[in-house]
């Protein structure tokens, strides 16, 4: 079944010094292929986790359930705990933000966005922001918490 060189010669007998002619294999040799994809689905699964966007917050913690996800990429406007206003990881001034956020707005799909407020800022800079965000084009927005906080429904 399956020899991997085929004689060209139709005798048997070899001619003169020279060698027998034969003609290579016209199979694709595929192990090496399935090595180098094996090596870049490791890479892929091991890199894929560190590309989320981290900017350092401490969230507040509630009892709410998370959100569907889209397949668009989600945006996220964060509040760090010094006040600074950041759209994904760029810083943005505040009085720059609601012309990012309308350019932003006109070229997505969503108007989905997610804030993401230290729970340290005071509410009235998050209410701020959050009127920059619809004011930027942006109604559908998303509060950012940790999970594991008081349900407030037990009685005290």
């Amino acid at each position: 079944m399956g020899a991997g060189v085929q004689q060209s010669d139709g005798g048997g007998r070899r001619r003169g010094r020279g060698r027998s002619r034969s003609r290579p294999m016209a199979e694709i040799n595929v192990t090496p292929f399935v090595d180098v994809m094996l090596v870049l689905l490791i890479i892929f699964m091991v890199a894929a986790p560190l590309l989320t966007v981290g900017v350092p917050v401490e969230l507040p913690k509630t009892a709410a359930n998370s959100l569907p996800t889209d397949q668009e990429e989600p945006l996220t406007v964060t509040i760090t705990a010094d006040g600074v206003v950041q759209i994904q990881t760029t810083e943005v001034a505040r009085g720059e933000l609601v012309p990012k956020l309308r350019a932003i707005a006109a070229e997505r799909d969503t108007d989905r966005v997610f804030l993401r407020a230290d729970g340290a800022i005071p509410y009235a800079e998050v209410m701020q922001v959050m009127g920059a965000l619809n004011a930027g084009g942006f109604s559908n927005v998303g509060l950012v918490t940790d999970t594991g906080g008081p349900t407030l429904d037990q009685p005290g």
